[in-house]
C-alpha cells in the first residue's frame, strides 16, 4: 500500500467515524427529546437562581463546625481507601505485568479480577454493598476501594510494563531472587509514576466519596442529601463551596508532590 493510498484509506475511515458520531448524537438527542438550543437558553436563567438562592446565610455559618466534621471524615475516607487499595493493587499489578508475573495463569486471573472490579462504577459498588452493609461508613470505604483497587491495577500493569527492563534482564542474569528483582530493580524505576497515581486516585475519591456519601448515609455526603431534602438552599450553597476548596486544595498539594517525586 502507498502513502497516498494510506492517508485516503485514513481519510474514509475518520469520515465514516465523524458520521456515526453525528447519527449517534441526533438519534440521542432525539430519542431523549434534548432540544440544544433550549439548553443554552436555559443557562443564563439557572446561572442567576444559584445566585440569589445558593449564597451562605449568617444562619448556616452558624453550622460550620458541623459541616467541617463531615467533609473530614470525608477526606479521611477517601485516603484510607485509595491508600490500602493502592497497596493490593501494586501486589496484583505484580502479578499481572508482563515484567513480573510469576507465570501466564497468575497473569491472567490478576488482570481480569482488576477488569472485574475495574468496570463496575462506585455508584454501582455503593449500591450492591448497602444491602450487605446497610448505611455505614464501611460501605463508603469498600465501594472506594473496590473502584479504586481495579484502576490502580491497570495503572500499574502499564507502568511497569513501560519500565526500563534493562535492570531486570540485569538483575536476572546475575541470579537474583524475584524479591531482589522487584526491590531492585522495578519499585525505583516506577514508584514515582505509581505514587503520582494514588495521588490522583485520592483527589478522585474525595469527590466520588460525596456521591457515595448521599447513597450510604455517611460523610458530607449524607449533610447534602439532608438539606437539600429540606430545601436548605443556603446550606446546601455552603457545602458546595467547602467542597470545591477543599478539592481545589487536594489538586494542587498533590500536583505539587507529584512535580517534586517526577
Amino acid at each position: 500500500m502507498t502513502g497516498t493510498q494510506f492517508l485516503r484509506k485514513k481519510k474514509w475511515t475518520m469520515t465514516i467515524v465523524f458520521i456515526i458520531l453525528i447519527a449517534l448524537t441526533y438519534g440521542s438527542a432525539a430519542l431523549t427529546q434534548f432540544n440544544l438550543i433550549d439548553g443554552l437558553a436555559s443557562i443564563p436563567a439557572t446561572i442567576a437562581w444559584m445566585f440569589s438562592n445558593l449564597i451562605p446565610t449568617a444562619a448556616s455559618f452558624e453550622n460550620l463546625p458541623k459541616v467541617l466534621g463531615r467533609l473530614w471524615e470525608t477526606i479521611i475516607l477517601a485516603i484510607v481507601a485509595s491508600t490500602t487499595a493502592a497497596i493490593c493493587a501494586l501486589l496484583f499489578a505484580m502479578l499481572g505485568a508482563q515484567t513480573t508475573q510469576v507465570n501466564r495463569f497468575f497473569g491472567v486471573t490478576a488482570r481480569f479480577i482488576a477488569s472485574v472490579f475495574r468496570n463496575i462504577p462506585v455508584v454501582a459498588w455503593a449500591l450492591i454493598l448497602v444491602i450487605s452493609f446497610g448505611h455505614h461508613i464501611l460501605t463508603g470505604y469498600f465501594a472506594l476501594f473496590f473502584s479504586t483497587f481495579g484502576f490502580l491495577v491497570r495503572m500499574f500493569i502499564e507502568t511497569i510494563d513501560e519500565a526500563s527492563s534493562d535492570g531486570v534482564e540485569a538483575l536476572t542474569a546475575s541470579g537474583a531472587t524475584y524479591f531482589q528483582m522487584v526491590v531492585k530493580g522495578v519499585l525505583p524505576d516506577t514508584l514515582p509514576q505509581m505514587l503520582s497515581w494514588v495521588f490522583y486516585m485520592i483527589e478522585t475519591n474525595i469527590r466520588s466519596a460525596t456521591l457515595v456519601g448521599i447513597l450510604t448515609g455517611t460523610g458530607i455526603g449524607y449533610l447534602f442529601d439532608l438539606y437539600y431534602k429540606n430545601l436548605d438552599y443556603a446550606m446546601l450553597g455552603l457545602i458546595t463551596i467547602l467542597i470545591i476548596v477543599i478539592v481545589f486544595f487536594i489538586e494542587f498539594t498533590s500536583n505539587s508532590v507529584r512535580r517534586a517525586i517526577s
